[in-house]
């Protein structure tokens, strides 16, 4: 899954894509080198990000979804917790919907009941505003599997085909980096949940705080978590670096292969 924020302030890329034939072009890049899904968002959950209104994300992400759509052949995911976003992007190619409040916003697994398409639920605590100020768990593993277990019941209830679900652990939202290496070491438990594990560590703050690296800086560290992740039961891995990545995860799969192989 290839990341395509149209925003001003994600964490990583803010501003980079805000013109359309900007981020187009990025999104024909990100399918060539390798990614089954783009992953387009109108407002930043990064920590301490501000909301926007739905007209102003509608603004930000139509008219990329409907360029993408007429471009490549890959899926089109919306990254957005608003209902009407949601309606408003399947209407114009989106074919999926990742939410970071896993459908908890009123009218949101209404919504996505309707429309029928493959839904990523991730576990954050809190909200983008303040979600890191002092995360706290007595088992982060347990309580955001337990969570996570949760919505998948709460969308069946509603509707929704268990098929169609896929989970996000959350990493840094919420969550310390001790938070984040204890759900990393412990990424197989989430596939006894009986679905696709999506993991999204590129770039991300855990990394600075490791390796004491700035942005710009952890292309390389965010190859080796997605590879750990893919080696963990991770089936979509949410990433800006998709040629590295791939690579990375094919060389993978080929000495695998070979082992079985022999």
């Amino acid at each position: 899954m290839g990341i395509l924020n149209v925003t001003p302030d994600s964490f990583s890329d803010g501003g980079v894509f805000l013109s359309r034939d900007r981020a187009l072009r990025h999104a024909v890049q990100m399918v060539e080198e390798g990614a089954g899904i783009i992953d387009i968002g109108g407002e930043s959950t990064r920590p301490g990000a501000q909301p926007v209104s739905v007209q102003e994300e509608l603004d930000r992400v139509m008219p990329v979804i409907e360029a993408v759509r007429d471009a490549v052949e890959a899926a089109i995911s919306i990254d957005t917790s608003k209902p009407e976003v949601m309606r408003a992007a399947h209407a114009g190619g989106a074919g999926m919907i990742n939410d970071v409040l896993a459908l908890r916003v009123p009218g949101a697994l209404q919504a996505a009941a309707e429309l029928n398409v493959p839904v990523c639920l991730m576990h954050m605590q809190g909200e983008p505003r303040t979600m890191q100020k002092d995360p706290q768990y007595a088992d982060v593993v347990s309580e955001v599997r337990d969570f996570l277990r949760a919505r998948m019941q709460a969308c069946v209830a509603a509707g929704m085909s268990p098929q169609k679900l896929v989970i996000d652990p959350g990493f840094g939202f919420g969550k310390n980096l001790d938070h984040n290496l204890q759900l990393l070491r412990n990424l197989k438990g989430f596939t006894t949940l009986g679905a696709p594990l999506l993991v999204g560590l590129s770039r991300k703050t855990m990394i600075g705080a490791a390796l004491n690296l700035p942005v710009e800086r952890r292309l390389y560290a965010s190859v080796a978590l997605a590879l750990i992740a893919a080696q963990n039961g991770a089936q979509i891995v949410r990433v800006h670096d998709v040629r590295a990545t791939c690579e990375a995860i094919r060389m993978y799969e080929i000495v695998m292969e070979t082992r079985a192989a022999g």
